[in-house]
């Protein structure tokens, strides 16, 4: 998963803006992909005033908020641009839930804790990512006699370092099933075998977190006809996921977009 590096504009830089619409203010710091949203929203905005669905008065959004008015234009446009494809057949689904069984699986459970490192407005993520790694480091540098039990180094670290409340119990997060996270996070903590700290730092919206996982209890695979509804829908997002990336690239394409990299998310509009 690719790191989270701060955008902060500087006094000396042009600010990033989407056909001359700013997109930050100087006293804000957004993540890169927090920068791509607003730039992909905008982009959007402005197709649907040149479409005729949204009066070219509208407001430029301030601090990423924009009108009623647009967010109505926007799904209209969505809706005008990227129609509903025909209904997936049969062996379509079938394909994808061959190929995505843990995503239809039932039931699994994780037993982690963790070690958060916060990202907020103004942190350095250098800085902060150095520390998260040099914590990963000495956590996985446990010897024999730590994972005995005579010392436990995660408890200790968690309760004076993470950021999550959950520190004051060791960084303990309890029983987890795949719903109860971010989905950033579940896909870094389910549908695998690993016990112990993991071996990479894991990014999602909250921050940098060092893991470790304790137990596992795998879930039930319910057989695809009693899923096939869920298998439907499932390909349906992905295929309009694919569509709406495909749209942006086109209006960036037409846009004179400045300090956004519109190439690096996979999921356009989702944080």
């Amino acid at each position: 998963m690719s790191a989270c590096i701060e955008s902060t504009p500087t006094m000396s830089a042009p600010l990033p803006h989407v056909n001359g619409v700013v997109l930050v203010e100087y006293s804000e710091s957004l993540s890169p992909d927090e920068l791509r949203q607003r730039a992909s929203t905008e982009l959007l905005r402005q197709a649907a005033m040149q479409a005729g669905l949204l009066s070219s008065n509208d407001a430029a959004p301030k601090a990423g908020i924009g009108s009623e008015a647009a967010c109505d234009a926007i799904e209209a446009l969505l809706e005008r641009e990227l129609k509903a494809q025909q209904e997936p057949d049969q062996a379509a689904c079938r394909r994808y839930y061959d190929g995505h069984l843990e995503q239809f699986e039932r039931g699994e459970r994780v037993h982690a804790r963790h070690v958060l490192f916060a990202v907020t407005p103004g942190v350095d993520i250098n800085a902060l990512r150095q520390r998260a790694e040099a914590c990963l480091l000495n956590l996985r540098c446990e010897s024999p006699e730590d994972a005995a039990g005579q010392i436990d180094r995660f408890i200790n670290v968690a309760s004076s370092t993470s950021n999550c409340p959950s520190g004051a119990d060791g960084g303990d997060l309890g029983w987890l099933q795949r719903e109860d996270c971010a989905p950033e996070f579940a896909r870094e903590l389910f549908g695998k075998s690993e016990v112990g700290v993991l071996p990479r730092l894991v990014h999602s919206r909250f921050g940098l977190h060092v893991i470790e996982v304790l137990e596992r209890q795998p879930g039930v695979l319910p057989d695809y006809d009693n899923v096939q509804q869920n298998v439907a829908q499932a390909l349906e997002r992905q295929r309009f996921a694919t569509a709406l990336r495909q749209y942006l690239q086109l209006l960036a394409g037409q846009a004179k977009v400045e300090g956004v990299d519109m190439e690096a998310s996979k999921d356009p509009l989702v944080q």
